[in-house]
């Protein structure tokens, strides 16, 4: 027998608007239809529990513009691929209640979650991954040409490996009084039928849920310790400034063991004293004198990346004059291939004549000026 399978409900016909609505009006649909489905309210209600997910789902989608836009233009199917963390990516909705009804209203975030899956047992909050660090690095056009290793030192807070992170010596610690290990503390107030419910961080263990009594030696109970570290960074062959190389791991330690940050090194790529640089070509410019310029010929010794290049220039060469020499720029980076060097002309006027190259020169004026009409 085939199984019937229920469509799902259209998100505007959930929060009861119109598909013209703005945010202001997507937040006030939301307002009312949680503080009526909220499960507080509505205790044991499997029902309302429900409600309240299909709000919570429409309200998600429809305050995000890009989603509401894949939802708008595809239906359900926009959303296809979607998991229940990419939809509610980005939508705070501890700050969004207490938008509504001031700070510290007992909607919100924990609700959230609660539907997700995303609390700890006991109600004690997710310990928080590392920050992520940031290291400026200046190299030259060479380094990012050919490709380099470099050595950075960095000085760094890392997990105290004598307690492991923890802060506290073997059986240093014990249960929070205050929360009794729950992280958390919980106030209700009735008011009618309507319990109103505060929930807060323990401010007495963090939200740790137990407490230090004997601080580890190494780190005095902080958990963690500043040392200086040398890491190793591969330059990559075509980087160029602004370049991010992300180092797993090297950032700074999660609190309570959690995951560490990353370390991002930021390249600056200095200016060259000779070549210039435009994505992945280079430009240089070569001075020539009269006799070169005008009866054309090989050119020794234009400076390149990789030693001394030769170029066949044309008679009548002008000052300004740009010429290509293909795949003697900058690697492609992560790709196979290299942009051209580009060769700009210089014409120089000689400024030590000798008397011998006068009178020559005022010959071939002579000569210029006779073919002249």
């Amino acid at each position: 027998m085939n199984k019937r399978v229920m469509a799902k409900r259209d998100y505007y016909d959930i929060l009861g608007i119109d598909k013209s609505a703005g945010g202001a009006a997507i937040k006030r649909a939301y307002r009312g239809l949680a503080m009526k489905y909220h499960p507080d309210r509505n205790p044991g209600d499997a029902q309302a529990i429900g409600k309240m997910k299909e709000i919570n789902e429409a309200y998600a989608v429809l305050s995000d513009p890009e989603k509401r836009r894949l939802y708008d233009t595809y239906g359900h199917a926009g959303l296809q691929g979607f998991t229940q963390e990419d939809i509610f990516r980005g939508v705070d909705f501890g700050s969004l209640f207490e938008e509504f009804f001031g700070e510290g209203f007992g909607f919100g975030e924990s609700m959230f979650d609660s539907f997700l899956g995303r609390r700890r047992a006991g109600g004690t909050r997710q310990p928080r991954r590392g920050a992520d660090l940031r290291y400026d690095l200046t190299v030259n056009l060479e380094d990012v040409v050919f490709g380099k290793e470099e050595k950075i030192e960095i000085s760094k807070v890392e997990t105290c490996l004598a307690c492991n992170g923890v802060g506290a010596k073997k059986d240093g610690l014990k249960e929070c009084e205050a929360c009794h290990g729950a992280g958390q503390l919980v106030t209700e107030q009735r008011s009618g039928f309507t319990v109103f419910r505060q929930i807060t961080t323990c401010g007495h263990c963090r939200g740790r849920g137990k407490i230090i009594v004997h601080p580890c030696d190494e780190c005095e109970g902080k958990g963690s310790v500043e040392k200086k570290k040398e890491i190793d960074v591969y330059i990559p062959k075509g980087a160029d400034t602004g370049y991010k190389i992300r180092i797993e791991g090297e950032g700074e330690p999660g609190e309570d063991r959690a995951d560490s940050g990353d370390l991002y090194v930021v390249l600056q790529v200095e200016k060259h004293p000779v070549f210039e640089r435009h994505g992945d070509d280079i430009y240089v410019v070569k001075e020539i004198d009269l006799p070169q310029a005008a009866l054309g010929g090989e050119l020794h010794d234009i400076p390149g990346l990789e030693g001394g290049l030769k170029l066949d220039i044309p008679e009548g060469t002008q000052s300004g004059s740009v010429f290509r020499i293909i795949n003697k720029g900058i690697p492609h980076l992560n790709d196979y291939g290299r942009g051209d060097e580009y060769v700009i002309t210089k014409v120089v006027t000689p400024t030590d004549l000798s008397q011998e190259e006068k009178e020559l020169l005022r010959k071939f004026e002579k000569l210029r000026r006779q073919r002249l009409p």
